[in-house]
Order: C-alpha cells, then sequence, then structure tokens
C-alpha cells in the first residue's frame, strides 16, 4: 500500500496553488445508525499505509489508544479512531495509517482506505453546527465527492491532545514572562483546539489578538484592518503587527493566504508566521517561496512566543 506515499515534490506543488490531496477511508459500519461514513486526511500527514500488525498492550493507557507497534526501531502508539468518534464499530480494524503531524508519530486505526483525491482548497468547507458538533466535535471541515457522499475531514491534532492529556497541561505555560508590547496579532488556524491554545499563549505573553476559522476569513479581516487603516490615514501596519496562520485550512490555506498578504502593498511592513502541524522541510520551503517570515512547527507555546517575540516586541503602540 505504500503506493499511496509517492511524489512529495508534486505534492508539495499543489500545496502552493491552494491544492491537496486527502486520502479517503472508513472506520466501518456504525451498528448504532447503520451507516458507514467517509473521512478523510491530508496525504501530507501520511507516512505509510499498511495492515494492522500485531500490538503490543502495556498498562496505564489512555482511553482510544489501543496499544504500540515497533517500526523500524521507533515505538508508535496506535489510536483507534472510532472511539474518539464515538463511533461503536462491529468489525475489527484492517488498515493502519501511520501519521507524523506536531511532531509525533502515531497509528491511527481505520476500517479501509479508498484513494487519493486531489482537491481544491476551496472545494473543503467549514462543516455547519448541526455536523461540528457530531463525531465527538473532530469534524474540522467537509466536502462532497461526485457521487455526493459527503467527506468528513477529521481534526487529527484534538486526536492527539487527547491522546497525550494536553489539553488539561498548563505546565508549558508556566513561566511564561508577558512582554511589553502593544501589538496586535491576528491568528488563523481551523483546528479549534490550536486556537485556544494560540490564544492562551498570547494572553499569557499579555498580547492583544483577533483570531479567524481560515484562510478566507482572515483574508476578510485584513481587508476590513486595511480599510480602517485608510480612513485613519495611517499605515495598516499600525493596526497589526503580526499574522500568525495555520497551513491547512478550508477555502483558502495559509500559503494563499501568505502570498496575497506579501502581493498587496496595504500590509506592507506586516510580518508573516506560519505556525503549522506540517513540519517536513518540503512545507517550509514552499512556505519561504510565498514570502514567510518565519515557520514555527505545532505546538510548543514556548517556542511559539519565541519565533514571536522579536516582531512584536515594542514598548508602545505603533498607532500612537
Amino acid at each position: 500500500m505504500n503506493e499511496f506515499i509517492q511524489s512529495v515534490d508534486q505534492r508539495t506543488r499543489l500545496a502552493g496553488a491552494n491544492r491537496l490531496e486527502i486520502l479517503l477511508f472508513s472506520l466501518g459500519v456504525d451498528t448504532r445508525t447503520g451507516r458507514e461514513e467517509v473521512f478523510g486526511l491530508n496525504v501530507f500527514k501520511i507516512r505509510e499505509v499498511m495492515h494492522v500488525p500485531d500490538l503490543t498492550h502495556a498498562p496505564d493507557m489512555p482511553p482510544g489508544v489501543k496499544g504500540m507497534i515497533s517500526l523500524r526501531g521507533q515505538m508508535i502508539p496506535v489510536v483507534d479512531l472510532a472511539h474518539f468518534c464515538e463511533m461503536q464499530i462491529g468489525e475489527a480494524p484492517k488498515i493502519l495509517i501511520i501519521t507524523e503531524f506536531n511532531r509525533c508519530t502515531q497509528g491511527f486505526l481505520v476500517h479501509s482506505v479508498e484513494q487519493i483525491l486531489r482537491m481544491n482548497w476551496h472545494d473543503i468547507k467549514v462543516p455547519p453546527a448541526m455536523m461540528a458538533d457530531r463525531l465527538g466535535g473532530l469534524v474540522t471541515a467537509v466536502t462532497e465527492l461526485e457521487d455526493k457522499r459527503i467527506v468528513m475531514i477529521i481534526d487529527v491534532e484534538k486526536v492527539l491532545a487527547e491522546t497525550t492529556g494536553n489539553l488539561e497541561d498548563d505546565s508549558p505555560f508556566n513561566g511564561m514572562e508577558k512582554i511589553p508590547t502593544e501589538a496586535t496579532i491576528l491568528f488563523a488556524d481551523d483546528s479549534s483546539v490550536a486556537r485556544k491554545q494560540i490564544a492562551k499563549t498570547l494572553d499569557t505573553m499579555g498580547v492583544k489578538h483577533m483570531s479567524a476559522k481560515n484562510g478566507e476569513e482572515a483574508w476578510e479581516r485584513l481587508l476590513e484592518i486595511a480599510e480602517r487603516a485608510e480612513l485613519l490615514k495611517v499605515p495598516t501596519a499600525s493596526l497589526l503587527q503580526l499574522v500568525l496562520t495555520d497551513i491547512e485550512m478550508p477555502g483558502m490555506d495559509g500559503y494563499v493566504l501568505t502570498r496575497n498578504i506579501k502581493a498587496d502593498n496595504r500590509f506592507k511592513g506586516i510580518p508573516v508566521i506560519m505556525h503549522s502541524s506540517l513540519s517536513a522541510d518540503a512545507n517550509i520551503i514552499v512556505g519561504k517561496s510565498v514570502g514567510v517570515d518565519g515557520y514555527v512547527p505545532k505546538f510548543d507555546p514556548r517556542e511559539l512566543a519565541k519565533v514571536m517575540s522579536p516582531y512584536i516586541d515594542l514598548k508602545e503602540s505603533p498607532a500612537a
């Protein structure tokens, strides 16, 4: 099944064109509803796909973690996605998807994989509230296939955070110093978990901020800020000092958002930092090609603060 994970250079070019490839998979038939849902995962997060090997079980594993496997000398936790999606599946999972994101490697148990589908981020939509609340609140985006099936893209960052217990862990924020600044930051991320973590980091730093759920929303906010600056007859950079953006977002990804910002003179002097779970060199190279000023992998609040600080260490408001 390793033919699924090939041609990284080609996928990198797709990413720079607001396109992506997603692997379609199923978790099986939910015995409560009788339905078999279709899910999707960005291929950039996948290392390989294999049949489920023998698992090593250990005591005191978090709920939803079924065991460990040794893969080329690395011990990797194996996560049951159906557990986190609050689904009851009668059949045992047959396939293991090895993923790598947020600088962590883990396996996701699934029932079957279908195909890799090439799509445009414009075709990936923010889910309606009713759908977003389903499956344990894990649906971060949706899209419709030609056969009218709905594909749900899971917030795997939330799965990882719940597995590791990072959602309740405040220790990474302890001892972080406030920055003497009047700067304002706009950050964009489609993951509710990531938005909360970023907001908490900025609050701990004492930095004012506003947020957007995707690139399109962030771009709309930026245009509003530019219009306001024009009315006040001040540079836009006096009202906004930094943009922090994720890469994978419905509608408009972080690469296109960055390119738009760098191509518009109204945003001259406003740096853009990418904050992404995609930390491979290929992603960083694409980020640099569209003009990004910095790149920081998710999620270490101290590292994020360290990368942002040189751009926002302003003793007084630029607008003043």
